[in-house]
C-alpha cells in the first residue's frame, strides 16, 4: 500500500542533506540504494493500483480503516526494509574503509 514512504523520506532527507555528510560515508551509495528501492516500490504499486493519479493518491486512504492498515504496512515493512538498506550500506562503506585501509598499508586479504 505504502510502505515505500519510509524509505522515500530517508532518501528525501538524505539527498537533501548529502553536502553535510563527509564523504567517507559515501552517501552517494545510501542514496543510490534507496532511491532505487523505492523506485521499483512505487511501479509495483502503481502496477497493481494502489496509487492512481487522483485524490487520494494512495487507495489505502479511501476510508480510516484502510488507512490505520496502510499506517500499520508502513511500519511493519516499510521500517524494515529501510533497516535493511541502511545495514547493507554500512556493510558497504565498512568494506570499503577495511579495504581501503589495508591496501594503503600493503596488507593482503585472504578471501
Amino acid at each position: 500500500m505504502a510502505c515505500f514512504t519510509a524509505p522515500a523520506t530517508a532518501a528525501i532527507i538524505t539527498t537533501i542533506f548529502r553536502k553535510k555528510i563527509p564523504k567517507e560515508y559515501h552517501i552517494g551509495w545510501f542514496n543510490t540504494l534507496i532511491w532505487g528501492g523505492t523506485a521499483g516500490l512505487i511501479l509495483e504499486h502503481v502496477a497493481h493500483g494502489e496509487i492512481v493519479p487522483y485524490p487520494p493518491f494512495l487507495t489505502a486512504m479511501a476510508t480510516p480503516a484502510e488507512t490505520a492498515v496502510m499506517l500499520s504496512e508502513i511500519l511493519s515493512i516499510g521500517v524494515p526494509m529501510l533497516a535493511a538498506c541502511l545495514v547493507t550500506w554500512a556493510i558497504m562503506v565498512c568494506a570499503n574503509t577495511y579495504f581501503t585501509q589495508s591496501s594503503k598499508t600493503g596488507a593482503k586479504h585472504t578471501a
